[in-house]
């Protein structure tokens, strides 16, 4: 059988994506979305959103998920690590398989199993039923996210409709960790919290009625053997990186397990980048990882989503335990949150095409740091507006950054090989979601004085993503006022 290439396979969807422009030379700059096109970009996004919702609508339902399967205090961390663990460890792996085998064909097969999963966890009865739905989860989440990302890039050309596509993927990415940090409040007391999983089930069915029909297929030209032992080493090099960190998030870093996962996970993944070097079909391109803008755009998505997480994850501790609010008055500053970066995502691609999606990003991190600072401003009597005004519009600056690290990754890359790169975005994503919380949340649930541990937290990630902008914009050799 015949394998299609990129430019035969979208040729559709990007015939419905672009308007013709005939004689009249290249398209606009604020060339729409046709119909289809729209559809398409739906049918993506609302995976995407599945996915990021699926990272926080289950945290206020721990309690009382414990206390009805009877899990321990101390185990419900696994609860998120099941989770963690497969989606983090294996999504280079799946991006590259879909670039050989057919971006759509393993992305219908992971929703597939991610709404199988999420109906095993809804109906769990006993811990090891509802652990191994997450994990099942956590494995469709890592197909679906670089397959649906390949699929977004590969379908919507570069240029205003791509900046376009993954403005909304991002806005929406972003609006389900948060919309799911109320939403599972909220069913959690209404419906209970088996309502939350099947929440996610549901929209699984929904979003595969209609990408069959609806999503284009695309892979390779040729078919180079897969790059097994790259495979191993760094998959299991994610697996231990993501497992030490989340458990050392729990139970700090002085455990034999955390100390044992953490040295082999480093030790794999330098066996992975010696492999890479040596195999004539890496799984991981070295001169792809070589080219500036992919390795100074992953790093400034690491330090976004990893110092944001942080920031929501501390700042959640401050409203209930410092200024005693409700779950529910909480929730209701991270919906304003969620309010704001729904608006920094629809004006986005204005800004990158006005400034260029390096310049973006450089702003937009020093942005993030320096709003993130401006919490500093809360105290232990009152501080809720204070919180409420600057998480916004740090989160706006981290909106803006997401969005532009992602075009300034994947922008220039061949078609054959965005399953590549939109896998190390998405990896950079999970790696970052993971490991804020337990180098940086820790310091905060350990002092004396957790006010003050906050506000020691608040410090020094405003700095890190501060240093991280004037880093990064040497990093992509951004100066002067010439468009990057």
């Amino acid at each position: 059988m015949a394998i299609d290439t990129p430019t035969t396979t979208t040729t559709t969807a990007t015939a419905a994506a672009a308007p013709t422009t005939g004689s009249r030379g290249p398209a606009p700059a604020d060339e729409r979305l046709t119909g289809r096109a729209k559809l398409v970009l739906f049918v993506l996004c609302a995976a995407q959103f599945m996915v990021a919702l699926d990272f926080s609508v289950l945290n206020v339902a721990l309690p009382v998920l414990g206390e009805d399967l009877g899990l321990s205090r101390s185990a419900l961390q696994w609860a998120v690590t099941a989770f963690a663990l497969p989606s983090g460890g294996f999504l280079l792996l799946f991006g590259r398989i879909a670039d050989l085998y057919g971006r759509k064909k393993l992305f219908l097969t992971g929703l597939t199993l991610f709404g199988a999963a999420s109906l095993l966890a809804t109906l769990a009865w006993d811990p090891a039923s509802f652990l191994a739905g997450r994990a099942l989860q956590g494995l469709g989440a890592a197909v679906i996210v670089p397959t649906g990302m390949s699929l977004l890039t590969t379908t919507f050309p570069e240029g205003p409709l791509r900046d376009k596509a993954i403005g909304i993927s991002g806005t929406l990415l972003s609006l389900g960790f948060t919309i799911g940090m109320v939403l599972g409040g909220v069913m959690t007391d209404t419906l209970g919290w088996r309502s939350t999983m099947g929440l996610l089930s549901v929209t699984a069915v929904l979003v595969l009625a209609l990408a069959p029909g609806l999503l284009p297929e695309s892979r390779t030209p040729d078919r180079p053997r897969l790059d097994v032992p790259g495979a191993v080493t760094v998959t299991g090099g994610l697996l231990a990186l993501i497992y030490s960190l989340s458990t050392a998030a729990q139970r700090g870093f002085g455990g034999a397990d955390v100390q044992g996962t953490l040295v082999a996970g480093l030790l794999l993944l330098t066996a992975f980048a010696v492999v890479e070097s040596r195999t004539p079909a890496p799984l991981v391109s070295l001169p792809m990882l070589g080219r500036r803008t992919v390795a100074w755009g992953n790093a400034g998505g690491l330090i976004t989503f990893s110092m944001m997480s942080t920031v929501v994850f501390v700042l959640t501790l401050y409203l209930q335990e410092t200024l005693g609010l409700s779950s529910f008055r909480t929730g209701l500053v991270f919906g304003v949150q969620g309010v704001a970066s729904a608006f920094a995502g629809s004006y986005a691609p204005r800004v990158i095409g006005r400034f260029g999606a390096r310049r973006t990003l450089i702003g937009s991190l020093f942005g993030q740091g320096v709003f993130t600072a401006a919490l500093l401003a809360v105290g232990t009597g009152s501080g809720a507006l204070v919180a409420t005004v600057a998480v916004s519009l740090a989160s706006m600056c981290h909106l803006g950054a997401i969005i532009s690290y992602g075009l300034t990754v994947t922008s220039g890359v061949p078609d054959a090989e965005q399953g590549l790169a939109t896998g190390l975005v998405t990896t950079t994503q999970q790696v970052g979601l993971t490991i804020g919380i337990p180098l940086l949340g820790v310091l905060a649930t350990t002092q004396a004085s957790l006010f003050g541990g906050v506000r020691t937290v608040l410090a020094i990630d405003a700095a890190i993503v501060v240093a991280a902008a004037v880093l990064v914009g040497a990093g992509l050799g951004v100066r002067g006022r010439k468009k990057a």
